[in-house]
């Protein structure tokens, strides 16, 4: 299992776990294009991914533009082995180190990554106009979990 940062030769496969998950489902493969991807992991922030044997089972991409993480994907066969846990690390310890801005992502309801995201410290703050729940994370409460 390698945890690496993601390049532009990775969008591909990034995209094939993006459309693999079964809950936060995006209704249109169509509706996230390469340049996305592309403007995310270089001009806007960062991203990461984690593979095995070069092929990609999850990632995730953070806006420094928008304080907001932009995508956290495991493929479901992928599932309860700490890939997301270490990918969040990997993504709020780089996010953290550029800006102590509270940092924003928004997760459909009734949902294990909504699970997720309270079981590590996020703290909800509301809806978004799509149903998602907002959540926050500040910088204080990063370190407190660190």
């Amino acid at each position: 299992m390698i945890f690496r940062e993601a390049q532009i030769l990775d969008i591909e496969q990034m995209h094939a776990v993006r459309m693999s998950v079964k809950e936060n489902i995006l209704p249109d493969a169509a509706m996230i294009s390469a340049k996305q991807y592309q403007e995310y992991i270089i001009d806007f922030g960062k991203g990461w991914l984690c593979e095995i044997d070069k092929y990609v089972v999850g990632f995730a991409i953070v806006d420094l533009k928008n304080n907001n993480v932009w995508a956290l994907f495991v493929r479901p066969d992928y599932e309860k082995k700490s890939i997301g846990k270490k990918l969040q690390d990997i993504m709020l310890n780089w996010y953290f180190s550029k800006t102590k801005q509270t940092i924003w992502l928004g997760t459909s309801p009734n949902t294990r990554a909504e699970i997720f995201y309270r079981t590590y410290g996020w703290r909800e703050t509301g809806k978004r106009p799509n149903g998602e729940i907002r959540f926050e994370l500040t910088h204080e409460n990063w370190e407190k979990l660190q």
